[in-house]
C-alpha cells in the first residue's frame, strides 16, 4: 500500500498542485505545529500542541488575504462577534486537519527528494517573471520571509512530506468511461418543446378577498411588515485631496528636497555572487576543515562552479554552479554582506565566511555600479509629494481644531465646518445597509445606529474614513424600527394575495388543459378573449435563458414520451407555463482530448469529497483536544 502511495504521487500534474498549496503554508507561516514554551495550546492533536500563536499567524495571514482580495469592505464581516469567532473556529479546523495529515505521512514514512524539492520551487509563480523562473526575485521573497535558500529547501522538505500524502489520497480518484458518456449526456443534451404561457391577469378579476383573509395574512407574516431602522446623517468630511489644491510648491523647494534626500534617487550597487555553503552539521569544526580545504582548492585554480556543484549544501542553487545572482547591501546575513562586498574585483573569491546557516566561500561575478536620476526625472514627482506632504500638515492641523469645535459646540456641525471651509451635508433616511459613501464603513455604521449615540443627540467624536480621510457625523432624524399597522399596509396584501390567487386559478387552468391532453382530448385553449396558441422551441439547453427559469426545469425533468412528456410550472412573473417535451437530443460523442478533461472533472470533484471523508476519518480516530 504503501509504495502504492508513493508511485500515485509522483505524477507530474500532483508535482503541479503543490506549487500553489506549498507556497500558501511557506509565507503564510500556517503550518508551524511547534508550540513555543510557555503559550497555551489552543488544541492538542495526538498529544501535539497546536499553540494560540500558530492560531493568530494563521488567523492573520487568511484575514490579510482577504483584505487583499475583497478590500476594506471585508473589514465590516470582521466587526461582527459571530462572525469572528466562527472564522477563528475555522481557522483552527484547517490546523487541526493539516496536523492530522502531517501525522500520518510522517507514520507512513513518506520522503521527498532533492530534485522534487527543486522542481517545485522553479514552477512557483511567485518566484517567476513573465513566466520564467527568476533567481532575484526568489532570493528576495526569501529574505523578506526569514529564509535563506538551505533553509528555505529544508523548510520544503517538511511541508512537501505532509502534502505527498494528500496529493496521494486525491490522485487516486477517477472516471470510468460510462461515468463520463452519462455526464456528458447529461450536460450536453438538449431537448425540443412546445409551451404555453397562461397569464394569470385574466383570472385576476374573478378573486375576491375578505377582511378575514387580510387579517390572517397580515397577523401571520407580521415580519414581512417590520420596518428598518433609519437614520438621516448629518456629516463633515475632510481629505487630504481635498487641501492639495490650496497648496503650492516652488521650483527652490523641489530642488532642496532632491538635495537632501539624494539617497533616494541612486539606484544600489548590486552584486552577482556565487557561494558554496557548507553546513555545521554534527561536527561544525569538520563543516569548517572542508569549507578551507575547498578555499585552498580553488586557490589553486580548481573550478568555483564544479566545486559548487559537488559540495554545496545548497542544493537549489549548486545546480547553477552557486550562483546567487545579484544582491544588494542588507539583502543577506550581515557577515555574507560584509565579505561580498569587500570584494574588490569580479572573479574575487572570499575566504571562508561564517553565518548562522553555515560556512560560506563567495565568489563575486559582475557588479552593478550606483546609478543617479538626474533631477528633471523626478521633479513632478517630488512636487506632488511635497504637496501632498504641504496637504496633510494641513490636514492634521485642521482636523485637531474641527475636533475641539465638535466638543465644545457639540449640538451643530455648522462650526465644524466653517474651520475646513466644507459644507454640512445629510445623507436622507437611510438604513445601515444603504449609508452612502463615503460614510459605508464600519466605524460611521456602528455609531450612527448606536442607541446612546442616538438618543444623546450630539456631534460625534472624530472618525477616521481612511488614513486620508476624516469625518465627523451627527444624527439629524431619527425613524425607529417598527410593525406597519395593518391600514398601512393593506393594498399590499390585497394586491399580493390577489396575485397569489390568480397565478393559483390560472395553475388550475392549466392543469385541466395538461390532463385533457394526457386523456387523448384536445382541449379548448380560449382564455376570456384570447385563444392561446402552442410555440416552440428547439435545442434548449439546461441553462437556456430562451424561456422561463422554472419553465426549462421542468422541460428537463420530463420523459420523451405520453403521458410523462408535459406539466405545468409556475413563474416567476406570476403567470404558469405549460410545457411538453417533443424530442431529445443527444450530444455527439466526445473528442479523446475532452473526453479526458471531463473525466478530470469529475476525478477533482470526486477528490474533493474524498479528500474530506479522508480528513474526517482521521479526526475520528484521533484524540484531539481544543481549549476554547
Amino acid at each position: 500500500m504503501l509504495e502504492r502511495i508513493r508511485e500515485g504521487s509522483q505524477g507530474p500534474w500532483a508535482m503541479a498542485i503543490i506549487v500553489l498549496i506549498v507556497l500558501s503554508f511557506v509565507f503564510a507561516g500556517v503550518s508551524s505545529y511547534v508550540s513555543s514554551s510557555g503559550v497555551t495550546a489552543a488544541a492538542e492533536v495526538n498529544g501535539e500542541e497546536i499553540s494560540q500563536q500558530d492560531v493568530e499567524r494563521a488567523y492573520q495571514s487568511q484575514r490579510a488575504r482577504l483584505e487583499a482580495q475583497f478590500g476594506e469592505s471585508i473589514g465590516a464581516l470582521f466587526s461582527d462577534e459571530n462572525y469572528l469567532r466562527d472564522f477563528r473556529l475555522n481557522v483552527l479546523d484547517r490546523l487541526i486537519a493539516d496536523t492530522l495529515v502531517l501525522q500520518k505521512a510522517e507514520e507512513l514514512g513518506l520522503r521527498v527528494s532533492d530534485k522534487q524539492i527543486r522542481e517545485a520551487i522553479v514552477q512557483m509563480p511567485e518566484f517567476q517573471t513573465a513566466g520564467t523562473f527568476d533567481n532575484e526575485r526568489y532570493l528576495m521573497l526569501l529574505r523578506q520571509n526569514g529564509f535563506q535558500p538551505a533553509s528555505f529547501s529544508n523548510y520544503m522538505r517538511q511541508q512537501m512530506t505532509r502534502e505527498q500524502l494528500a496529493r496521494a489520497v486525491s490522485a487516486s480518484d477517477f472516471a470510468l468511461p460510462a461515468e463520463v458518456t452519462l455526464a456528458n449526456a447529461l450536460q450536453q443534451q438538449t431537448r425540443n418543446a412546445e409551451y404555453l404561457i397562461v397569464d394569470s391577469a385574466p383570472f385576476a378579476s374573478e378573486v375576491e378577498l375578505s377582511d378575514e383573509e387580510v387579517n390572517t395574512f397580515y397577523e401571520a407574516n407580521l415580519a414581512q411588515f417590520d420596518t428598518q431602522e433609519k437614520v438621516n446623517i448629518a456629516y463633515v468630511v475632510l481629505s487630504v485631496d481635498d487641501l492639495k489644491g490650496d497648496v503650492t510648491v516652488s521650483d527652490e523647494e523641489v530642488e532642496q528636497y532632491y538635495t537632501e534626500n539624494n539617497l533616494l534617487y541612486k539606484t544600489a550597487e548590486e552584486r552577482r555572487v556565487s557561494h558554496i555553503i557548507i553546513e555545521f552539521g554534527d561536527d561544525e569544526a569538520a563543516a569548517k576543515a572542508k569549507a578551507e580545504a575547498l578555499v585552498a582548492e580553488l586557490a589553486n585554480g580548481a573550478d568555483f562552479a564544479t566545486l559548487a556543484q559537488e559540495n554545496s549544501d545548497d542544493t537549489f542553487t549548486a545546480e547553477n554552479g552557486g550562483d546567487l545572482d545579484f544582491i544588494t547591501a542588507g539583502m543577506m546575513d550581515e557577515a555574507f554582506d560584509d565579505a561580498a562586498f569587500s570584494l574588490a574585483q569580479v572573479g574575487d573569491v572570499s575566504d571562508v565566511v561564517e553565518t548562522e546557516f553555515g560556512y560560506h566561500i563567495i565568489k563575486l561575478t559582475d557588479i552593478k555600479p550606483e546609478e543617479v536620476t538626474p533631477l528633471a526625472e523626478v521633479s513632478e514627482e517630488i512636487r506632488n509629494q511635497l504637496a501632498t506632504d504641504k496637504a496633510t500638515d494641513r490636514f492634521y492641523s485642521l482636523q485637531n481644531d474641527m475636533a475641539n469645535l465638535a466638543f465644545e459646540v457639540p449640538d451643530t456641525l455648522e462650526d465644524v465646518a466653517g474651520v475646513a471651509n466644507k459644507p454640512v451635508k445629510e445623507t436622507g433616511l437611510v438604513s445601515a445597509q444603504l449609508v452612502p459613501a463615503p460614510l459605508n464603513v464600519p466605524a460611521v455604521t456602528s455609531r450612527v445606529f448606536d442607541p446612546a449615540f442616538i438618543e444623546e443627540g450630539l456631534n460625534s467624536d472624530l472618525i477616521e474614513l481612511d488614513d486620508d480621510t476624516i469625518a465627523f457625523v451627527r444624527i439629524a432624524e431619527h425613524e425607529p424600527q417598527r410593525t406597519q399597522s395593518l391600514d398601512e399596509v393593506r393594498t399590499r396584501i390585497l394586491a399580493q394575495l390577489r396575485a397569489e390567487k390568480a397565478q393559483q386559478a390560472a395553475a388550475d387552468w392549466a392543469t385541466n388543459v395538461v390532463e385533457q391532453i394526457k386523456a387523448g382530448e384536445t382541449p379548448s385553449l380560449e382564455l376570456g378573449d384570447v385563444t392561446l396558441s402552442w410555440e416552440s422551441k428547439e435545442a434548449l439547453t439546461r441553462t437556456s435563458g430562451e424561456l422561463p427559469r422554472a419553465l426549462v426545469e421542468t422541460l428537463f425533468t420530463l420523459g420523451n414520451a405520453a403521458p410523462d412528456n408535459i406539466d405545468i410550472a409556475e413563474l416567476g412573473s406570476g403567470d404558469v407555463g405549460i410545457v411538453k417535451v417533443t424530442g431529445i437530443n443527444q450530444p455527439e460523442a466526445l473528442s479523446e482530448e475532452d473526453s479526458a478533461a471531463l473525466a478530470q472533472q469529475i476525478a477533482t470533484a470526486s477528490a474533493q469529497t474524498g479528500y474530506q471523508a479522508f480528513i474526517d476519518s482521521l479526526r475520528n480516530a484521533a484524540d484531539v483536544k481544543i481549549n476554547l
